[in-house]
């Protein structure tokens, strides 16, 4: 009987590949309509070659933000701080430094029709923010007049509704920056006076404009 052997993508398959997801990005954040066309246009590929690694638009477009989510997830893993609120805040910075280049694909990622598939992706990233609630609400750090998985909601949505704010008002990058950190310690029940302290008296809460430039090509 002949055999099948599962051999390794060609190296043009997989830079092609590459290629799609990345333009596929930058494309869907000018235009969140943006088509296979004008996708495949801008990875210097023809639409025939786009549907050889993709069947559908929606395909391409899961594979688009459960990829950027899964990333997300393993950055946000090392984030630790001895202080809660502190850390919280950390997660909000290092979302906001890996998403604010892409803001609106990154909206749509975990508010549209694919939510689901992306919410997979991050439950890491979510189990880690539980914890550090968990953590908080021990220590009399974080709220306890809410229960704990509410709270986590709240500071996730805090970040989400960050993106929105930032594409609606053109946020520079340091203005995010600030913005997602506020949302998340104040969702987690700090004072806006207070958060602003600890902003302003915590080195690792800095912003560094380094985190924020996007390498060649415009994606990460």
């Amino acid at each position: 009987m002949p055999t099948t052997s599962t051999r390794a993508p060609r190296r043009d398959a997989a830079a092609n590949r590459e290629a799609i997801l990345g333009a596929a990005a930058v494309a869907l954040n000018e235009d969140i309509d943006a088509s296979l066309e004008s996708i495949a246009a801008r990875a210097g590929l023809s639409r025939r070659a786009v549907y050889g690694h993709f069947a559908t638009r929606d395909e391409l477009l899961v594979e688009v933000f459960t990829r950027g989510a899964r990333r997300l997830a393993a950055l946000l893993d090392p984030v630790s701080h001895p202080d809660p609120l502190v850390e919280i805040a950390l997660f909000g910075a290092t979302l906001w430094a890996e998403v604010e280049h892409v803001r609106v694909s990154a909206a749509l990622a975990v508010r549209g029709p694919h939510r689901a598939m992306v919410g997979t992706a991050l439950d890491p990233a979510r189990e880690r923010l539980r914890a550090t609630v968990r953590r908080g609400r021990e220590s009399g750090h974080i709220r306890t007049d809410l229960d704990g998985e509410t709270v986590t909601r709240l500071i996730e949505n805090a970040a989400v509704s960050v993106l929105d704010e930032a594409t609606r008002a053109r946020l520079t990058p340091e203005e995010g920056h600030r913005l997602v950190m506020l949302a998340g310690v104040g969702a987690a029940g700090m004072g806006w006076r207070e958060a602003g302290e600890l902003i302003a008296s915590t080195p690792e809460l800095a912003f560094h404009p380094q985190h924020h430039d996007l390498p060649e090509g415009g994606t990460r």
